[in-house]
C-alpha cells in the first residue's frame, strides 16, 4: 500500500489515509449559519474519499468574519446545522474538523466574486481589530488596536466555540494562526507595533496564541487532535521568517499541538511569493525536522505521485489539499487507482469502481 493511503492515529482519531480536505472559505452562510452548500460540499468530500474534512475558517466571533458571508460558531443557534454536517462527514468515513478563526485586521471585506473590497458600515461592513492600528491595505478602515480587554474577550470568545465545537461533533480543531488574520497579525513585526507584553520580542509576539491555546484545552478533551495552521514566512523583508516558525513549533509541541499545518503568505499585500508547484512543502519538511513535529503539506499539490512522494521524503505527515479538491471532490478514489491502491469506494459507488 502507498504511504498516501496508509492509515494515521493522531490521539484517539484513525485516519483511514493521509489526506486532508483544507479549509476553504466558501463565502455561503447567512449571519454564520451553514447551509445546505456547506452539508454537500464537505459532504461530497467524504463521499470522496479524504481521510479528515476541515471546515473553513469558522468565525468565533462576528466581527471576526473575513466577510459577511462567513461561517460562525459564536452562537449555539449554529450548532445544529453544524451537527447534521459532522454527522454526514462521520457516517461516510471521514473525520470532521473545524478552523476556528478570527480575521482580525482582514475582516470585513466583501466576498472574492464581487471583488473582495473592504466594506464600510453603509455597505454592511464594521470595524476590524487588530494588534495594531494598521490596515492591510492602504485605504481600508483602520483597525482597532485591541486593548488587553479586547484580547481577554476574543481568547474567551476562542474559548466558548470550542465548547460548541464539541457539541457538534468535530472530532480536530485546527487554530488558524495563518494568512495575515489575527494571530498571525500578533506574529509578525510587519502588523505588530505594540510596546507591552504583546509586542516586541518573538516570545511577546506568540503570546496571544499560546494564551488562546491554552483557554482551547481547557475545553477540548486532551485525547482530541489540535492543530495550528501557520504562515511560515510572510515573504517580506523584516516579517516573520521561518526561522521563528520553526522555533515556534518546537514551543507548540510542548504545549501539546499535535500537528503544524504549513502554509505561508497573507499578511501584506507587498508579498513577493515564488509560487510554483509544491512550493511550500519546503516549510512542513523545516518544521518536521527541526521540530520533530507532525506536519502537513499544502499548496500547489495536484497530483497522487507528487503527494507519496513527499510522504516517502518524510517531508510531511498529511497531504492538504484545497484547489484540487475543488475541481475533483473524488480525488482520492482516482488517485488510489494511480497509485495501485485498492480502497474501498462507497457501497452507492461500487459499480462504478471499475470501468468493465
Amino acid at each position: 500500500m502507498s504511504l498516501l493511503f496508509s492509515p494515521l492515529k493522531i490521539k484517539n482519531v484513525h485516519l483511514k489515509n493521509r489526506i486532508v480536505v483544507s479549509p476553504m472559505c466558501q463565502y455561503s452562510a447567512i449571519d454564520g449559519y451553514a447551509s445546505d452548500w456547506h452539508l454537500v460540499h464537505l459532504g461530497s468530500r467524504a463521499v470522496g474519499g479524504a481521510g479528515l474534512i476541515i471546515q473553513e475558517a469558522t468565525a468565533v466571533s462576528p466581527e471576526g468574519r473575513i466577510s459577511p458571508g462567513d461561517l460562525g460558531i459564536w452562537s449555539d443557534d449554529h450548532v445544529p446545522m453544524l451537527t447534521r454536517i459532522t454527522d454526514f462527514i462521520h457516517k461516510n468515513g471521514s473525520i470532521a474538523g473545524i478552523q476556528l478563526a478570527h480575521a482580525g485586521r482582514k475582516a470585513s471585506f466583501d466576498t472574492p466574486w464581487k471583488g473582495s473590497k473592504c466594506l464600510g458600515a453603509q455597505e454592511g461592513g464594521w470595524i476590524p481589530y487588530g494588534p495594531s492600528a494598521i490596515p492591510f491595505n492602504e485605504g481600508d478602515t483602520i483597525p482597532h488596536e485591541l486593548t488587553i480587554k479586547d484580547i481577554e474577550e476574543v481568547k474567551a470568545d476562542f474559548r466558548a466555540a470550542t465548547v460548541r465545537t464539541l457539541t457538534a461533533g468535530y472530532k480536530v480543531i485546527e487554530l488558524h494562526a495563518a494568512h495575515g488574520y489575527l494571530i498571525h497579525e500578533f506574529f509578525s513585526p510587519l502588523s505588530n507595533k505594540r510596546t507591552d507584553q504583546y509586542g516586541g520580542s518573538f516570545e511577546n509576539r506568540i503570546r496571544f496564541l499560546l494564551e488562546i491555546i491554552e483557554e482551547v484545552q481547557n475545553e477540548w478533551p486532551s485525547e482530541n487532535p489540535l492543530f495550528v495552521r501557520i504562515s511560515a514566512t510572510d515573504w517580506a523583508e523584516g516579517g516573520w521568517n521561518i526561522e521563528e516558525s520553526v522555533q515556534l513549533s518546537k514551543i507548540l509541541k510542548d504545549k501539546g499541538i499535535d500537528l503544524i499545518d504549513c502554509s505561508s503568505g497573507g499578511l501584506v499585500p507587498y508579498q513577493k511569493i515564488p509560487v510554483s508547484a509544491g512550493y511550500q512543502v519546503q516549510f512542513a519538511e523545516a518544521a518536521k525536522q527541526g521540530a520533530d513535529i507532525l506536519t502537513g503539506a499544502v499548496g500547489l499539490i495536484t497530483e497522487p505521485q507528487q503527494a507519496e512522494d513527499i510522504l516517502k521524503e518524510s517531508k510531511a505527515d498529511l497531504i492538504f489539499l484545497a484547489r484540487e479538491l475543488l475541481r475533483d471532490p473524488y480525488f482520492p478514489l482516482h488517485a488510489a487507482a494511480v497509485l495501485n491502491d485498492d480502497i474501498k469506494w462507497p457501497d452507492q459507488y461500487d459499480r462504478a469502481k471499475r470501468k468493465h
